[in-house]
C-alpha cells in the first residue's frame, strides 16, 4: 500500500488473526472509547476490526493527509473539483461556515433563492392545487426523494409525486389518479438538457395542459424558457453545487413543499451543523474523519469489495438508494488528480435496504457468505407511532444482527456455524427530525469527500456517466431505421429488438 497510507498494511497483516470478539474482549473501554456523538447523531466504532494501534496509524494517515486543511479548503470555496475548475460550495446553501468571500457570495445567492422559493410555495398554498409532480434524475430526484420520503407527514398540504425513469411505465403510474386541474408540476435539470427529464417534463406539461402550474429549476435560463416556462417560475441552481450536493438548494423545492418550508430550513440547519462539526473537532473526535479512516481501512487494509447500509427505519429505505450515488459517483474513479492511475482499489459497491426486511433476503450472505461485506447500521431511538412492541423489537434485531455478525457461533454442523468477525458501524439519530437528518446525510457528504483526499481523487466530477448517454444519442435513430450502429453486436440487438 503506498502513497499516504503507508503502514496500513501492517497493520491489517498484525491483525489477521485476532477476531473481533478479542479485539473488543481485550479492550473493556472499546465501547466507550470508539464511540462519538455530536448533538442528536451517535456513532459507534468498536465492532470495526482494528484495535489503538491500528487507529493510531490510521490518524497518523488523516495528519499527513491534512484533512482538517481539506475541510476548511472545501468550506472556503477553494478549487476542489480541478476537472472542471470549480468549487463545491454546498455547505454555503445552508449556513455560515466560512468568513471566505466566495462562499459568503455563495451563500447570499442561496438565501436569495430560498425566499424565491418561499413565495412561490405561498402563492401555490393561497390557491387549488393539492399534489406537486417532480421530474428529475439522478441528483435532481434522488435526494428529494428521499427526504420527502423520510419526514412526509400525514395531513401534509400538497402530496408529492416524483418522475426519475425515461420509462413511460413511470409517468402512466405517477399520474395515475391525479387531477391535472389540481396537479402542479417541477421539472428539475442542471442543464436542462438530461434527455430523461425532458421527454418525462413533456409528458407532464402535456398532461397539464395549463403551463401556468408548471415550474423548473435549472441553471439554463434559455433552455427553459423555449420549454414554456417563464422566469418568474425558475429558481436557479449553480455550478458550484454538484447534483449529488444539490437537494439543499432550489432542487430541495418539492421537499419544502412536503414537509413546509420551515422544516426544510430545519433540514439545511441540521447539515450546517455538521459542517460545522466536520470542520472544527480535532480529528480523533470528528464523526466524518472516523466515517472516512473506517471506510478505507475496510477497503485498502482488509480489501471488502463492498458496502452495506442498512437503515432499521421503514421511512429511511430510500437511503441505500440516495447513497449509491452519492458514494459511488463520487469516488468511483480510476485517475489521480495529477491525471496518473491511482495505485490502490477506490470506491466498493454500494448496496442495501432496509430492516428487517432485508434480513429475510440477503443477510444469509451478509452472515455465512465467503465474502466479508461491512456495513453501516443506522437507527433512531425515538419511534414517532404509537406501536411499541414494534419499535422493541425493530431495536432488538437492529442490535442484534449487528452482535451477531461480529461475534458469529460456532457449531459442528458447518451448515449452522457463523463465522462472525464480520465488521460494522452504528450509527443512531435520538430522533427523526429534519435537523438529525440533516446531520446524516452531510456526515456522508463529508465522509466521501475526505475519502477522495485520501486517494488523491476528485469527488466532484463524474464523466464516467457520459459516454453512454452519448452511445444511446447516436442509436436512437437506428431504433428508428434511419441508420445503423457501429458496433456488431449492438447491429445484432437491434435487429432482434426490430
Amino acid at each position: 500500500m503506498g502513497g499516504q497510507l503507508e503502514g496500513l498494511d501492517a497493520q491489517a497483516q498484525r491483525l489477521s488473526g485476532t477476531p473481533l470478539p478479542a479485539l473488543i474482549a481485550d479492550d473493556p473501554a472499546r465501547a466507550r472509547d470508539f464511540a462519538l456523538r455530536s448533538g442528536p447523531l451517535y456513532a459507534n466504532f468498536a465492532r470495526q476490526r482494528y484495535d489503538r494501534a491500528a487507529l493510531d496509524a490510521l490518524f497518523d494517515v488523516a495528519e499527513r493527509a491534512d484533512l482538517a486543511g481539506a475541510m476548511r479548503r472545501l468550506l472556503d470555496g477553494a478549487i476542489v473539483n480541478p476537472t472542471e475548475g470549480r468549487a463545491a460550495l454546498h455547505s454555503a446553501l445552508r449556513g455560515d461556515t466560512s468568513e471566505a468571500t466566495v462562499a459568503r457570495d455563495a451563500r447570499a445567492q442561496a438565501l436569495d433563492a430560498q425566499a424565491r422559493m418561499r413565495g412561490l410555495i405561498e402563492t401555490l398554498e393561497a390557491g387549488d392545487v393539492t399534489d406537486i409532480v417532480s421530474v428529475g434524475i439522478g441528483g435532481s430526484d434522488l435526494g428529494p426523494r428521499l427526504v420527502a420520503d423520510a419526514l412526509a407527514l400525514p395531513g401534509a398540504r400538497f402530496k408529492v409525486h416524483f418522475i426519475s425513469n425515461v420509462d413511460g411505465n413511470a409517468a402512466r403510474r405517477a399520474l395515475a389518479g391525479l387531477d391535472p386541474k389540481r396537479t402542479a408540476a417541477i421539472v428539475i435539470s442542471k442543464t436542462f438538457g438530461t434527455q430523461e427529464t425532458l421527454l418525462n417534463g413533456g409528458i407532464v406539461r402535456d398532461w397539464l395542459g395549463d403551463d401556468s402550474r408548471l415550474y423548473a429549476v435549472s441553471t439554463n435560463a434559455q433552455r427553459v424558457a423555449d420549454f414554456g416556462i417563464p422566469p418568474e417560475r425558475t429558481l436557479p441552481m449553480w455550478d458550484w453545487v454538484g447534483g449529488r450536493y444539490s437537494l439543499w438548494s432550489a432542487v430541495g423545492f418539492p421537499i419544502a413543499l412536503a414537509i413546509g418550508m420551515d422544516r426544510f430550513l430545519q433540514l439545511l440547519d441540521g447539515a450546517s451543523r455538521m459542517d460545522a462539526h466536520a470542520a472544527e473537532a480535532p480529528l480523533r473526535d470528528n464523526l466524518a474523519v472516523w466515517h472516512a479512516l473506517t471506510a478505507v481501512w475496510n477497503r485498502n487494509a482488509l480489501h471488502a469489495a463492498t458496502q452495506a447500509v442498512l437503515p432499521y427505519d421503514e421511512r429511511l429505505r430510500l437511503l441505500p438508494n440516495y447513497l449509491q450515488q452519492l458514494v459511488m459517483e463520487s469516488l468511483g474513479k480510476s485517475a489521480t488528480l495529477a491525471g496518473g492511475k491511482v495505485g490502490l482499489d477506490t470506491v466498493p459497491v454500494w448496496w442495501g435496504g432496509a430492516g428487517t426486511d432485508t434480513q429475510h433476503s440477503f443477510f444469509q450472505a451478509l452472515h455465512q457468505g465467503t465474502q466479508t461485506v461491512p456495513a453501516d447500521f443506522i437507527g433512531v431511538r425515538q419511534a414517532d407511532h404509537a406501536h411499541e412492541r414494534n419499535h422493541a423489537a425493530l431495536l432488538a434485531n437492529l442490535l442484534a444482527q449487528t452482535e451477531a455478525l461480529a461475534n458469529g457461533q460456532d457449531s459442528d454442523d458447518p451448515h449452522r456455524r457463523y463465522p462472525g468477525n464480520r465488521p460494522s458501524t452504528l450509527l443512531l439519530l435520538d430522533a427523526l427530525t429534519p435537523e438529525s437528518l440533516g446531520m446524516l446525510i452531510a456526515l456522508y457528504e463529508h465522509s466521501v469527500y475526505l475519502q477522495s483526499v485520501l486517494w488523491g481523487i476528485n469527488a466532484f466530477d463524474q464523466f464516467g456517466v457520459e459516454l453512454g448517454k452519448q452511445v444511446a444519442n447516436s442509436l436512437l435513430p437506428a431504433l428508428y431505421g434511419e441508420s445503423e450502429a457501429d458496433d456488431p453486436v449492438t447491429r445484432a440487438l437491434l435487429a432482434e429488438l426490430r
